[in-house]
């Protein structure tokens, strides 16, 4: 099944003429979206189109711009021949897999204070994650507000009234716990440092430790001690 989600075609389709990508997992849906292609759900499959109202030249552009953006991650793409390529076009880390790690960093943390470190980017007043998607939110309320369609108005309202009233909320109550957890100043239970060393009985000797060595910070300007001797273990 894994397999399966790792192709793709991405072809015009001989009916309605539309360019049409079927197949992928949510990794290549993101590119698809990313690179201009629109989620089209239905009863029983999802699958994307190129946006309405371009001309033929823009819809191959955009086909062969994500066939090779499929192609350097390593995806297996059935395509027509007018948006074949050789290029690979470069993925980079995206600002959502950015804020994803946070999730990462909250899991792996081993105190309260770096669980607060983690959640304190999504909520300091000035530049956090959450007062920023409420910018975000009301950017987007302002542009459709004039921009002419009957329903616009009421969308943007919508949108005003998500940052204002829902987003509002999560963002008071995300403080409350990252304050909460700043004060606790408290390891977190059931779990050790990792000692970065391997045991004398250890078979696997080939075994290594990912994690970095814990930084000290100097409480003193005098010279440095000289270096304690290294444990019976063997190092990591």
């Amino acid at each position: 099944m894994a397999l399966a989600h790792r192709l793709l075609t991405i072809r015009r389709d001989p009916h309605s003429g539309e360019v049409l990508a079927h197949g992928g997992d949510p990794e290549a849906h993101s590119i698809l979206q990313r690179t201009g292609f629109v989620p089209v759900v239905r009863l029983h499959e999802t699958y994307h189109r190129v946006p309405t109202g371009l001309d033929q030249a823009e819809e191959t552009r955009l086909a062969t711009r994500v066939v090779s953006r499929l192609q350097a991650v390593g995806y297996d793409l059935g395509a027509d021949p007018a948006f074949a390529t050789e290029r690979r076009e470069p993925h980079y880390l995206t600002l959502g897999a950015q804020v994803a790690h946070l999730a990462t960093r909250i899991r792996e943390a081993e105190t309260t204070e770096e669980a607060s470190e983690a959640l304190t980017e999504l909520t300091a007043t000035h530049d956090g994650i959450l007062p920023a998607l409420a910018e975000v939110l009301a950017a987007t309320a302002d542009f459709l507000h004039d921009l002419g369609h009957p329903v616009d108005p009421h969308t943007a309202a919508r949108l005003r009234y998500l940052a204002n009233e829902r987003l509002l909320v999560i963002t008071s109550d995300l403080r409350h716990v990252r304050n909460e957890l700043a004060d606790r100043q408290s390891a977190r239970p059931h779990r050790t440092p990792c000692p970065q060393e391997v045991a004398n009985d250890e078979r696997e000797k080939s075994a290594s430790c990912p994690c970095l060595a814990p930084t000290r910070i100097p409480t003193t300007t005098s010279a440095p001690a000289a270096a304690p001797p290294a444990p019976a273990g063997r190092r990591r």
